[in-house]
């Protein structure tokens, strides 16, 4: 059934949704952008509805809800440690199918590899609920209608702002006994249907291929552009990459905490290991063992889709203006090139 809420009865309905949930949507932080007077909008918990900005892409994307960029796993002294703890009530989070469906992939990694569950994330994951905001798609830099990720069934509700009122599209039941009290109507959420931009995926065909991929020139442009920063990798919808870094309070090296902290492979230093020994030390090995993982590997090794979900966010972050798409076409010309000479 579907909903409709006046702006006055906006306050109402968030508080009977906030009895019951944490409410996280993208909120917008005025003039802390990367340029002088620019905004960026990134998730946190809100106090009412009129905090959320529900009709921009945000800058950065969903996943810092259930696995934010630094997290305390646990706490130690000198002779116990105690793991840190985790509120228990629901979250409702408000999020695009793309994101949505990254979350997917996220769960891949960490609660479905090779059988091992983290349970840092597991824990976050079970709190939450989905409530769907239909997209615009006038950004030039989505793609996710070529990754199959423009649409899903996975929310409790779709939710639509309008200048005026608030309409609601409860799927899940329960919910639905949330926002019963208001007026009927006809909204189901819509779905993009086509991009601006479209890519078109690479096909390795077999490990030769995929050898002489990985030897092609192409990736050696990267050396004078890429300044492996690692924004877009933060920016990334699916990337779950993490080091630990343990926190000392104070003089007593025995007492502190122990952070997972987001990490990149992108940056340097990213590969070393003990011993000194370091891997993948230029931009162009770099990004070659990011593109590569995001458009051959994950669907290798998880017999499912492609680890990018075209939300574009990596284009948009990127202070060289590197962007996926153009590189995706770049590994297809090479992949032709390959063909052409078996």
């Amino acid at each position: 059934m579907s909903y409709k809420f006046t702006k006055e009865e906006a306050a109402g309905l968030f508080a009977k949704l906030s009895e019951k949930f944490d409410i996280y949507a993208p909120i917008r932080f005025k003039d802390a952008g990367r340029y002088a007077e620019t905004d960026i909008i990134k998730y946190g918990k809100i106090s009412s509805f009129d905090e959320g900005v529900y009709n921009e892409k945000s800058t950065y994307p969903m996943k810092e809800v259930l696995s934010p960029i630094q997290q305390a796993l646990f706490y130690f002294t000198e002779d116990e440690y105690r793991e840190s703890k985790c509120s228990t009530k629901p979250m409702l989070v408000f999020a695009r199918p793309c994101d949505i469906n990254a979350m997917k992939v996220q769960a891949k990694i960490y609660a479905g590899n090779g059988g091992f569950i983290d349970m840092y994330y597991e824990r976050m994951r079970e709190r939450v609920h989905y409530a769907l905001l239909e997209c615009n798609a006038d950004d030039d830099t989505c793609f996710c209608v070529s990754m199959g990720t423009n649409t899903t069934d996975d929310y409790d509700a779709a939710f639509r702002f309008t200048d005026d009122a608030i309409l609601i599209d409860a799927k899940d039941s329960a919910f639905e006994a949330l926002v019963k009290d208001g007026k009927a109507c006809d909204f189901k959420p819509e779905f993009v249907k086509e991009n601006i931009t479209k890519v078109t995926l690479p096909v390795i065909e077999d490990k030769e291929t995929l050898n002489k991929l990985k030897a092609h020139p192409m990736w050696e442009q990267f050396n004078g552009r890429c300044i492996s920063c690692g924004a877009c990798t933060i920016a990334c919808s699916t990337c779950t990459c993490f080091t630990t870094r343990d926190i000392i309070y104070g003089d007593n090296q025995e007492v502190g905490e122990r952070r997972r902290v987001s990490a990149s492979c992108q940056v340097d230093g990213f590969t070393t290991v003990a011993g000194g020994g370091s891997y993948r030390k230029t931009a162009g090995d770099k990004m070659r063992f990011k593109m590569l993982h995001k458009f051959h590997d994950y669907k290798a090794r998880f017999k499912d889709s492609d680890m990018c979900v075209g939300c574009g966010r990596c284009i948009n972050r990127c202070p060289e203006l590197i962007s996926i798409t153009e590189t995706l076409k770049k590994m297809n010309a090479a992949l032709e090139e390959i063909k052409k000479e078996k």
